[in-house]
């Protein structure tokens, strides 16, 4: 659905999701059909068109889980290790350029 209308951010993205579910696929391809103007429609005016106001969708990103904290300590583990090896000069092959 995304190539029918203006998607800049995760938050445009779960507005159109709540569109989705709440007026469904064939209300909201008509209503985009309908805002007229060159190019995609902000998901703003498909809005208008529909008579509903979206819900104040947060922008903030959520909280991470525990696996993906671990993954990215292990993560910075590794770059600290590879880091310390090149400044001591002990940088060998296995290095990505």
């Amino acid at each position: 659905m995304e190539h029918l209308v203006r998607v800049y951010n995760e938050k445009d993205r779960r507005t159109l999701e709540w569109l989705r579910r709440h007026v469904g696929d064939a209300a909201l391809v008509s209503a985009i059909e309908r805002c007229a103007g060159p190019g995609k429609p902000y998901l703003s005016a498909v809005c208008r068109r529909l008579g509903v106001r979206a819900p104040e969708l947060s922008s903030a990103r959520p909280t991470p889980s525990v696996i993906a904290e671990h993954s990215l300590a292990t993560m910075r583990s590794i770059l600290a290790t590879r880091a310390a090896s090149a400044k001591h000069g002990t940088a060998g092959t296995g290095h990505f350029r």
